[in-house]
């Protein structure tokens, strides 16, 4: 094989070489663009109306010291939507109203809760 040959050769080579790369990063690409599609899918789209009750996430709750402390606070009601996420909400009991970016709510489902209870009559174990 002469030097032109070889030099030939050798492109050709580089040449398959880009081609890989460029399909590797194109599958790279379709791959992050499906997963991201089942990450949004699997999220759930929170919409606020005025008068509907949510709960707000405690920030200080790493000051408390009690691992059962909840960390929601409320139940607060919505009283206004800004544009920009913003919600002003008033809390129940003491009636002040404050402005809170929504991704610190949560929707307060308040319902009756059904708390079934049975018993068991444990026996000692008989040995034979």
């Amino acid at each position: 094989m002469n030097l032109a040959q070889a030099g030939e050769y050798r492109l050709l080579e580089l040449q398959e070489l880009e081609e890989l790369h460029l399909e590797a990063y194109e599958n790279s690409r379709i791959y992050k663009k499906k997963s991201k599609h089942i990450h949004d899918k699997g999220l759930l789209r929170r919409e606020f109306r005025i008068g509907q009750k949510v709960l707000l996430y405690n920030s200080h709750l790493s000051l408390m010291p009690s691992k059962l402390k909840s960390k929601w606070l409320g139940p607060f009601e919505v009283i206004n939507l800004f544009p920009y996420r913003v919600l002003e909400i008033k809390n129940l009991e003491t009636g002040k109203e404050f402005k809170v970016n929504r991704h610190r709510l949560n929707i307060f489902n308040e319902g009756e809760v059904n708390c079934v209870s049975a018993s068991f009559l444990l026996a000692m174990p008989v040995i034979t």
